[in-house]
């Protein structure tokens, strides 16, 4: 009868170590998952301020243009 204690102890032992294990790395993969979401979260803030620069150069290549028409016909050029 006590090996048989003995033999369950030692199989809860074993069961928890995996356990502890198993603990430990998800603690690990819900880190890293965290910092992927930081990543991301900072890429999208990457890409909506290059679409804000992209919108703003346009506006000013809109303003060069009607600048460059405005002195082409003063000039009477076109």
């Amino acid at each position: 009868m006590e090996n048989a204690e003995n033999l369950i102890l030692e199989h809860l032992k074993r069961f928890q170590a995996g356990q502890d294990r198993i603990e430990r790395k998800l603690e690990e993969v819900i880190t890293r998952i965290g910092n992927l979401e930081v990543s991301v979260a900072s890429l999208r803030r990457d890409f909506g301020h290059s679409g804000e620069i992209a919108a703003s150069m346009g506006i000013r290549m809109d303003r060069l243009n009607e600048h460059m028409e405005r002195i082409e016909r003063r000039l009477e050029l076109a």
